[in-house]
C-alpha cells in the first residue's frame, strides 16, 4: 500500500548550536526504514512527470520501487545508468526546482524527497557493496576533458563506458574541481567525492592534475598529441567584485577564494587544528546566493563571532536554496537584507574595520523579474566588521579562450556552444557546465557533460 503522508520522511540532522561549531555534515542521512518508509510515498506515475524534471534523465519511479522493496543495490545500478555521481547530486541538487517541483504529490503536499533517497542509495551501496567490474571494449580512439568537476567527470565516465581512451587535465593538484573546492564539508564530504572520482577512475579514465590548459598545453597543441576530439569543462573561477572603493583592503575575499582555502587547505578540521585560513571576530558576506550561504556558515564555523549576509533585495529574491537560508539562520548568521555596500572602510595599515551601506528599497522588475532595488536617501550607516566576503557571482577564466583560435566566446567570458551538443565555433572542440553558461548547478553541468559525450561519439565516428 502506497504511503498517503502529504509530509517527507524527516531527515535527521545535527542541532544547530553544535553544528555551526563544526564541520560535520548538517544533514545525517534515512536509515532503511525510513527510506522505504519514504519510498512508499511515491505514486509510480505511469507519465513520470519528475524525469522530466532531470537533467540527466534519471528514471526516479523506476529507482524509487526498488527501494521499497529493499533493492538498495538494483536502485543504485538504476541510477548510474544515467547519473555518474549520485551520492553528490543526492545532497547538492536542487530538487525543489527540478524533479521533485513536478512530482505529484506536491499538488496536496509536499513531493516525494528523491533528493533524499538518491543520497540513502549512494550512501548504502558505498557501504555495503562493491562496485561491480565493467567490461568494456577499447576503441583506441583517444579525447581530452580540460576539468574534473561535475561537467568533466560527468562527460568523460560517459565516454569511458563508451570504449575511448579519456584524459582528464586538472588545473589544480586535486581533482574534482567546484566539488573539491567550491562547496563545504557539512555540505558535502571530500571522501565522498574523492570515492565517487574513484569510481570514474576505475572505468579507465586517467587525471593528470596540475595542468593548466593555456598554459602547460594550448588546445591546438592537445590535437597534435592525436587526442580526436576536446570537451572543455573547465568552470566559472573568475570572482566578480563590486568595483567600489577598499575592496583591495586586507581582511578582503571573494567567496571563491575563501572556500577554496578552507576545502584545499584543510581548514574544515578546525577546530582539532590550528586553520590556515584568517577570519576575523565580525565578517560580511555580500550576495544572496547559496555561494553567500557557505560561505557565511563556513565563517561561522571557523569561529566568527557576528556573520552578516548582506543582500541588496528582499528575501524572496534570494537565488539560495530555502534550505540552505533555514539552516544559515538556525546556525545565527544575521542578514541584512535590502542593504547595499558603497564602500569598504580600512585602518591605517590597510587592514578592513567597517563598511558603508545604504538601505534599498524595491522599484520596478528588471530584466531578470526580479524588482529592481533603489537606494533609500539618508540611510546611509556603517556596519563594524572586520571581514568582507564578496559572493555576487563568478564568470569563465578566459585563460583557455585567449589562447585558442576560432574558439568564439561572449563579451562576459563564456564559450559560445551548441545547448544540445556542446560543438563550439572550433572544429573537434565541444564544452559545457559553468565555462558555458557561468556559474550554475552541479547537475546541469552533468547534464551538459553527458549531452556532449553523445555528440563526441558520434563526431568522432563520423570523422
Amino acid at each position: 500500500m502506497p504511503n498517503m503522508s502529504t509530509k517527507k520522511v524527516s531527515m535527521p540532522e545535527q542541532e544547530p548550536n553544535i553544528r555551526n561549531k563544526n564541520f560535520l555534515e548538517v544533514a545525517l542521512g534515512y536509515t532503511e526504514d525510513m527510506a522505504k518508509e519514504e519510498a512508499q510515498r511515491c505514486l509510480q506515475c505511469k507519465h513520470k512527470p519528475c524525469v522530466a524534471g532531470c537533467p540527466v534523465n534519471v528514471q526516479i519511479p523506476e529507482f524509487i520501487k526498488l527501494v521499497a522493496e529493499g533493492k538498495f543495490e538494483e536502485a543504485y545500478e538504476k541510477i548510474k545508468e544515467t547519473n555518474s555521481l549520485p551520492a553528490i547530486c543526492g545532497r547538492v541538487c536542487p530538487q525543489e526546482n527540478q524533479c521533485e517541483q513536478l512530482c505529484v504529490r506536491a499538488i496536496k503536499g509536499e513531493s516525494v524527497g528523491i533528493g533524499r533517497l538518491e543520497r540513502f542509495v549512494a550512501d548504502w551501496y558505498m557501504k555495503n557493496a562493491q562496485q561491480r567490474e565493467v567490461k568494456i571494449k577499447k576503441s583506441n580512439k583517444k579525447v581530452a576533458i580540460i576539468g574534473s568537476g561535475p561537467a568533466g567527470i560527468s562527460c568523460a565516465g560517459d565516454l569511458a563506458k563508451m570504449g575511448y581512451e579519456v584524459t582528464i587535465f586538472e588545473a589544480f593538484h586535486t581533482p574534482g574541481g567546484v566539488l573539491m573546492y567550491g562547496i563545504p564539508e557539512f555540505r558535502l564530504p571530500k571522501d565522498l567525492v574523492k570515492k565517487e572520482i574513484d569510481m570514474v577512475k576505475k572505468l579507465g579514465v586517467e587525471i593528470k592534475t596540475n595542468m593548466v590548459i593555456g598554459k602547460v598545453y594550448t588546445l591546438d597543441e592537445l590535437m597534435n598529441e592525436g587526442y580526436e576530439a576536446i570537451f572543455i569543462g573547465s568552470g566559472a573561477g573568475l570572482p566578480s567584485f563590486m568595483g567600489i572603493e577598499g575592496e583591495n583592503l586586507n581582511g578582503v575575499y571573494s567567496a571563491n577564494e575563501f572556500l577554496t582555502r578552507i576545502n584545499l587547505m584543510k581548514a574544515y578540521k578546525f577546530p582539532d587544528c590550528d586553520t590556515p585560513v584568517w577570519v576575523g571576530n565580525s565578517v560580511a558576506v555580500v550576495g544572496g546566493g547559496n555561494v553567500a550561504m557557505d560561505a557565511a556558515r563556513s565563517a561561522k564555523r571557523l569561529g566568527a563571532e557576528k556573520v552578516y549576509i548582506v543582500y541588496r533585495r528582499s528575501e524572496s529574491e534570494m537565488p539560495a536554496r530555502l534550505e540552505e537560508i533555514h539552516h544559515a539562520r538556525e546556525e545565527g548568521i544575521i542578514f541584512k537584507l535590502l542593504t547595499n555596500p558603497v564602500k569598504i572602510v580600512g585602518t591605517d595599515d590597510g587592514w578592513v574595520k567597517g563598511m558603508e551601506c545604504i538601505e534599498m528599497e524595491l522599484g520596478e522588475p528588471d530584466t531578470s523579474g526580479r524588482r529592481r532595488p533603489v537606494a533609500k536617501k539618508g540611510s546611509e550607516h556603517v556596519l563594524d566588521i572586520d571581514t568582507v566576503i564578496v559572493a555576487i557571482g563568478q564568470s569563465p577564466n578566459p585563460l583557455i579562450t585567449s589562447t585558442t583560435a576560432g574558439l568564439d566566446s561572449h563579451k562576459w567570458g563564456g564559450i559560445i556552444a551548441n545547448e544540445e551538443t556542446g560543438a563550439t565555433s572550433k572544429i573537434g572542440v565541444f564544452a559545457g557546465g559553468d565555462a558555458v553558461t557561468g556559474a550554475a548547478t552541479v547537475i546541469l553541468a552533468m547534464g551538459a557533460g553527458k549531452k556532449a559525450a553523445k555528440a563526441i561519439d558520434e563526431y568522432i565516428k563520423n570523422k
